[in-house]
Order: C-alpha cells, then sequence, then structure tokens
C-alpha cells in the first residue's frame, strides 16, 4: 500500500510539472505576440515607433509622471530616427494642403539667475559639433548667401543665422537648428516625396511663411523649410511678420481674453504661495546664490536651469554652493502640479479659446480656399512660441498633451476623398458624406490626434469616414468652440462676460 501511494504521489508530480511546462509555454507565447503586457506602460509615455497600444495590466495605478523624465522630454534632443504620422492618410484619399504651427528650437536662457555664471553655450554653428546633421553645412551656406523672395521689412533685418560664440539671451542654438532640420526632413518625407505637394514641374505656387519679430522663430522656420525642401528655389518663399505672438492679425481686440487671463494668472499665484516645499526650495537656493527670495523667484530660474539640464551642464554655483539637481526637481514637480490644476479648473481654457480663435479661424479659411482650387501656397508655416502653441491645443480640446517642448510641430492637413482628387478636384460645399467630400486631420509631434479634438471626439471611426469631415472642424471654429463662453461668436464672447 505504501508503494502504491508512492507512485500515485509521483504520477501527480510530474503532472504538475506538466502542466507548469504547457503554461509556461502558453505564456510565453502570448508575450511574444504582444497579447499581454509584460509592463504596464503609462499611455502619455514614448513608445518608440510601436503604434501598438500597451495596456495597462488591471488594478495596477499609473506611475507618477517624474519631474526628471518631463524635463528630458522638454527638451527634445535631436533624434534622427524619430518618425512621424504625418501624410499617412488612407487609400483613396488626396492631401491638398497643409499648415504647420511650431515652437522655435532649443535657445539660450531668457533669463540669468543672480549671482551666477551664465551657461556656456557657442551658438555659431558648426557641422562638425554635436548635435549635428547631414544638411547643416548647406544649410550654413545657403544662408550666409542670403537669398531673395518676398520679405516683410522687419524680418529682413534680421540674421538669418545664430552667430554668437557666447550666446546672447534666448538665441538660438545649434541644437535649435538641427531640431527643426530634423523636423523639416521628417515632414519632406511624405508630404513631398509621397504625395508631392509641392512638385517642381509646376510653377504658380509658393511657400507661405509667418514668423514673430524674433530671430529664433525666423531661424527656426527657415531651418525646417530646409530639412522640407533643400533644393528649394527660394524667389519662391514669402515671408511676413506676425506682430502678435498669438497670430492673431487683424482680429487681436479681445477685451475678455485679457479679463480670462489675469484669473488664470492669479490661479497660478495662489497655487504656487500654498505650496510649502517649493517656498522651502526658493528660500535655499536664495541663500545658496546670496540673493533674497524675491529676487530669485523673479529671475525665473526654471528658465536658467532647463538650458544646464538640456545641455548636460553643471548646474550653477556661487560661493556658498551650487543649485542642486533635487531643487530642480521640485520646482519642475511644481510645473506638473499647475498643469494639472489648470486642466482640473478649466479657466485656462477661457482665455485660449479666445486666444487661438483667430489663428484656427484663418486656418479653416486657408483650407476652404484650397479647397476651391487656389493651390498658390499648399504648403503654410507658423513660427512661433510656447505661448502661441499652448492656448492652441488647449482650445482643440487636447487637454491632456504635453506643454510645448522646443520645436514642438502641430500639423493641419486637408484631404479630398476620392478619384476626383486629382488637380482639377472640387469641394462641393456639402458636408463631406459623398464622393469628393473634405476631412481634416491634426498631428502634434507626429502623433495623430484628430479623434482627440473636441470637433472629431465623438466620430465613429469604424464607419465609411475613416478621417474627420471638414465640416466638423469648421462649425467648432465659427460656433461650437463659444459654447464653453456661452456665446455664439468670437466679437460677442470678446466684448461681454457671460456667466
Amino acid at each position: 500500500m505504501y508503494t502504491s501511494r508512492m507512485k500515485l504521489t509521483h504520477s501527480r508530480f510530474m503532472l504538475l510539472l506538466v502542466l507548469a511546462a504547457v503554461l509556461a509555454i502558453v505564456s510565453f507565447s502570448l508575450q511574444f505576440l504582444h497579447l499581454i503586457p509584460t509592463t504596464p506602460v503609462s499611455e502619455d509615455r514614448p513608445q518608440g515607433k510601436s503604434r501598438k497600444r500597451v495596456i495597462p495590466i488591471p488594478h495596477t495605478e499609473p506611475p507618477e509622471p517624474d519631474p526628471i523624465y518631463e524635463a528630458y522630454a522638454y527638451c527634445n534632443i535631436p533624434n534622427r530616427s524619430e518618425q512621424g504620422w504625418e501624410g499617412h492618410g488612407p487609400a483613396g484619399y488626396k492631401l491638398l494642403s497643409v499648415q504647420v504651427m511650431i515652437r522655435h528650437g532649443d535657445r539660450y536662457p531668457l533669463y540669468a539667475i543672480p549671482k551666477t555664471k551664465r551657461p556656456a553655450i557657442d551658438c555659431t554653428l558648426a557641422p562638425h559639433r554635436k548635435p549635428s546633421h547631414p544638411q547643416l553645412g548647406a544649410f550654413i551656406r545657403h544662408m550666409s548667401h542670403g537669398g531673395r523672395g518676398h520679405w516683410d521689412a522687419t524680418l529682413g533685418a534680421l540674421p538669418r543665422l545664430p552667430s554668437h560664440s557666447v550666446c546672447e539671451m534666448g538665441e538660438l542654438t545649434q541644437t535649435g537648428v538641427v531640431q527643426h532640420l530634423q523636423n523639416g526632413q521628417t515632414l519632406r518625407s511624405t508630404y513631398i516625396k509621397r504625395h508631392k505637394l509641392l512638385p517642381p514641374d509646376q510653377s504658380g505656387w509658393q511657400l507661405y511663411m509667418e514668423s514673430t519679430g524674433k530671430s529664433r522663430t525666423l531661424q527656426s522656420g527657415l531651418a525646417l523649410l530646409f530639412g522640407l525642401v533643400p533644393d528649394f528655389d527660394w524667389a519662391r518663399l514669402s515671408v511676413r511678420h506676425q506682430w502678435n505672438t498669438l497670430f492673431c492679425g487683424s482680429a487681436c481686440d479681445c477685451p475678455m481674453r485679457g479679463r480670462y487671463l489675469e484669473e488664470e494668472q492669479r490661479r497660478q499665484y495662489r497655487l504656487r504661495v500654498a505650496d510649502a516645499l517649493l517656498d522651502r526650495t526658493y528660500a535655499d537656493m536664495a541663500r545658496t546664490v546670496g540673493v533674497a527670495p524675491r529676487q530669485l523667484r523673479a529671475a525665473n530660474p526654471i528658465d536658467s536651469l532647463l538650458c544646464h539640464f538640456c545641455h548636460n551642464l553643471s548646474f550653477p554655483c556661487a560661493e556658498q554652493g551650487c543649485i542642486s539637481p533635487a531643487q530642480f526637481s521640485v520646482i519642475k514637480r511644481q510645473q506638473m502640479e499647475d498643469e494639472r490644476d489648470r486642466r482640473q479648473r478649466g479657466l485656462y481654457l477661457r482665455y485660449a479659446l479666445l486666444a487661438a480663435h483667430p489663428f484656427l479661424n484663418r486656418t479653416a479659411a486657408r483650407m476652404q480656399r484650397a479647397a476651391l482650387g487656389h493651390r498658390e501656397e499648399p504648403f503654410a508655416l507658423y513660427s512661433a512660441h510656447d505661448v502661441t502653441v499652448a492656448p492652441v491645443l488647449s482650445a482643440l480640446g487636447l487637454a491632456e498633451a504635453r506643454f510645448p517642448r522646443f520645436a514642438a510641430r502641430l500639423a493641419f492637413e486637408l484631404w479630398l476623398r476620392g478619384e476626383g482628387g486629382g488637380g482639377g478636384a472640387r469641394w462641393d460645399g456639402g458636408a463631406g458624406a459623398s464622393h469628393g467630400g473634405l476631412y481634416v486631420r491634426v498631428l502634434y509631434n507626429g502623433e495623430d490626434v484628430t479623434f482627440h479634438t473636441s470637433f472629431c471626439r465623438a466620430h465613429d471611426r469604424t464607419s465609411a469616414q475613416p478621417l474627420c469631415p471638414f465640416a466638423n472642424f469648421l462649425s467648432f471654429v465659427h460656433r461650437d468652440m463659444f459654447s464653453p463662453l456661452n456665446s455664439t461668436s468670437y466679437h460677442d464672447a470678446c466684448h461681454r462676460r457671460n456667466m
């Protein structure tokens, strides 16, 4: 009987081993096929080139955003392997026009931390110095020789290349130039090579660019255009000065926009004052550099510290010691907390809707012109600042989008459906549901965010219309975006306060 029990126990043990082996093989196969994740990944973290969505393990809280990781993402270190989804429309659709808004590339700080040395960065351009780009040498030669084209006088007087061996405040760095050469090269692969958006054998079209009156925005735009069309006839370039950082043109008069901005700034101030850790950190930093805390806060130290971080330089020092990475993390963490609080409170959205409307209205008008057959400017570029891009993102409903990094890009594409999408195709003014209908795509830093926007979040992507109807965008710009303000028009929302 004892022997029988031993045999039975041995048989059961062998059966368990076999079952364990089978389960291990199945588990490995599922992981290999990406049917289950091996590691939880937050949706807002970059996932390389893979477009597969990694589903977090159930009941696992996503990790808290890391200040150092977020700072690194903000730097946007040039990476020539980076790709984008611009120009990737479905079969049977023709790309009619593209409009891109960018933030300028990496720059020298706008502020200096009192009683510390400024970061030692050379703003001249040298192809042998990293980071570099295969087109950097040609870009330097081309810009050094000047060029023709139609330039507003204000921009014509600005330098086309950064040129100081010791950077001036706010000057574009070589990193910033390379970032936009890479942006241009990324867009070239689809817009120019695949879609022939700027056919070299056709006359009558021009490249259109608007820039603020800062050299860093002008130079960033020129770098992107050179990466986009390096053999371009620059006589076809039209460069216009945009005097307001909101790109509001003739529609800048909006009293309520200023009121909403003041409310948003008061929210920011209250949040900072209530942050005891931030207050202690500023006091410690002020003692280190030997100034009053109020003076240090006024110098906006995060601007200079980010420059040190992005260029891999030690944080500044004074006689009493050095600013530490831990102190940098506290300030960056407070910025991240401010972004979360801003989304929850909704005050910034009211400002953003009015700040972004003039630009979005012009974007829609350009699309309508392209749809009616006016193809003289198939590509338009707007070279701007973080304070330009951020309200546009918020107004579009992209509340979860990251704060605009250096060289951020936001693209608006207009598509025409059907075989009628040839050069002579026209829009009939309808809602885009019939043959030859119009559609839009919105992309932020290469990611298709169209179906995260307010105007197309509810669109059924599995329907016969895999893209977002242009009519949705028009309705949003002309009417729907004023609903949160209890208004029906831009003028009404700007000139009377609605409860």
